[in-house]
């Protein structure tokens, strides 16, 4: 059984076929970052790997399992655990990334034995949902209503009792595959927040369920409060099924648990955009904003960064990002809009940022919904609505709970001034915040100014 973003036990499809096989089964992953143009993970994301693993082979330990790791080119390595091995056959998920499925392509030419893919990630094989005209879909809602009318609703079913295995070939050390850092030890927030693996996922799952999944259609706005699931980096890592959450979901009811499943829908969208658009990552979908006028000031992207660009709601979610290796969705919204559009950066370079730093980095998600913000995806925001981050914090975080937790500098400051922190004088005196390196008008205009460069087609 080859793992891949699929570390759980439980509801598990290629799990099930395999065990289902009546043959001993040898669980394996494998650390490819050596295929061409493959993305290796980022350094938020190797943290997450490293302690998911140490939790998967611990509960496949229990079952009477070994988890073996490997570290190469997918395309090598398989066939070489075959012939260490004798398998008869493979069970794996079926990928989104378009590397991963051009590589299992050419690999069936030449494997030995058959490969058996599952869906393991999404809710659907990325083209089971398709137009009248069997394309792809572009505009979310007409692709949500076509998944819920499909959508299996089955019960999760259970991790099994016991997992017949052979004698396992040679496996890295898991502090060799995936070495912690020691200094300085960055990961002491992600530590105080997460507990990767399985029995964490359900956990959060269950603490969910009994509480706020009711609210979560009023509280999910506001970053100031504990109104979100927090579910992303496991469902992001495959220690939670979709389809356990969307049952979840559909046995709570209401209001609250109907937006949470759109939630899932928009990944699962971004997952279909993915599979259709394999270039997602890099160009924008919307093609003529190839044309787009982008700026190059590597001090406001590192200020942005940072969480020093003087915009308090940008700096407290940059800074919640850099601590936790997370950051709250509608913050997200607002960091991307500022960086593309009053900072007239190009959206890769913070769909890059975000692929180190987010616990939660999944290449469908990331790059879809940057390109959304910045206009140029499927279904995506206009370019012309640019978020004004001020009214944006006056309105999602009025009393500024948010950014006072996370730009503790300012938390003396009335909730009057906390979003415009520069006309305050306690705050322009002591210089300890910085003033913003942008002024938001002439930001908006400026964005506004090479959206006209962009539909005039002038380069």
């Amino acid at each position: 059984m080859w793992l891949r973003r699929d570390l759980r036990l439980r509801d598990n499809s290629a799990l099930v076929a395999a065990l289902a096989s009546g043959r001993p089964v040898l669980p394996v992953f494998i650390l490819d970052e050596a295929t061409p143009g493959a993305r290796a993970p980022g350094g938020a994301s190797r943290w997450w790997l490293h302690h998911s693993l140490l939790s998967l082979s611990a509960d496949l330990a229990a079952r009477g399992a070994t988890l073996v790791l490997r570290r190469g080119r997918f395309e090598e390595e398989l066939p070489r655990l075959v012939a260490e091995t004798g398998a008869a056959e493979i069970h794996a998920g079926t990928p989104t990334d378009p590397l991963a499925r051009q590589g299992l392509a050419r690999l069936v030419q030449t494997l030995p034995v058959p490969l058996h893919l599952h869906r393991t990630t999404t809710l659907f094989i990325g083209d089971a949902i398709a137009t009248q005209g069997a394309g792809p879909y572009r505009v979310f809602t007409p692709f949500a209503r076509a998944c819920r009318a499909r959508i299996d609703a089955a019960p999760p079913r259970p991790a099994p009792a016991r997992i017949p295995c052979p004698p396992p070939p040679h496996s890295e050390r898991l502090g060799d595959l995936l070495p912690l850092p020691c200094r300085p030890d960055w990961a002491g927030g992600l530590r105080a927040t997460w507990a990767p693996g399985e029995a964490g996922a359900r956990q959060r799952l269950a603490d969910f369920a009994a509480g706020g999944i009711a609210d979560y259609d009023s509280a999910r706005d506001f970053p100031g409060r504990p109104g979100t699931s927090m579910l992303s980096p496991h469902l992001a890592f495959g220690e939670l099924s979709p389809d356990e959450a969307w049952h979840v979901a559909a046995r709570a009811g209401g209001t609250g648990a109907a937006a949470w499943q759109n939630e899932l829908l928009w990944r699962e969208f971004s997952a279909h955009l993915l599979w259709h658009n394999p270039d997602l990552p890099d160009a924008p979908m919307r093609r003529e904003f190839a044309r787009m006028p982008w700026r190059d000031d590597p001090a406001a992207l590192r200020a942005w960064q940072r969480g020093r660009t003087g915009i308090p709601i940008v700096d407290a979610g940059m800074r919640q990002l850099w601590h936790t290796g997370w950051m709250h969705n509608r913050v997200r919204m607002i960091v991307a809009s500022f960086l593309a559009k009053h900072l007239l950066l190009p959206w890769q370079l913070g769909e890059q940022w975000f692929w180190d730093t987010l616990v939660d980095a999944d290449l469908a998600s990331n790059s879809a919904q940057w390109q959304w913000v910045a206009g140029c995806g499927a279904d995506a925001a206009p370019y012309f609505r640019i978020f004004n981050p001020v009214l944006q914090g006056q309105k999602f975080d009025p009393d500024g709970a948010y950014v006072r937790r996370w730009v503790p500098e300012l938390a003396e400051v009335p909730a009057s001034d906390i979003h415009m922190p520069w006309q305050a004088p306690m705050v322009v005196a002591d210089k300890k915040y910085p003033r913003p390196i942008v002024d938001l008008a002439a930001g908006r205009q400026r964005a506004l100014r090479a959206l006209q460069t962009v539909t005039a087609g002038r380069a």
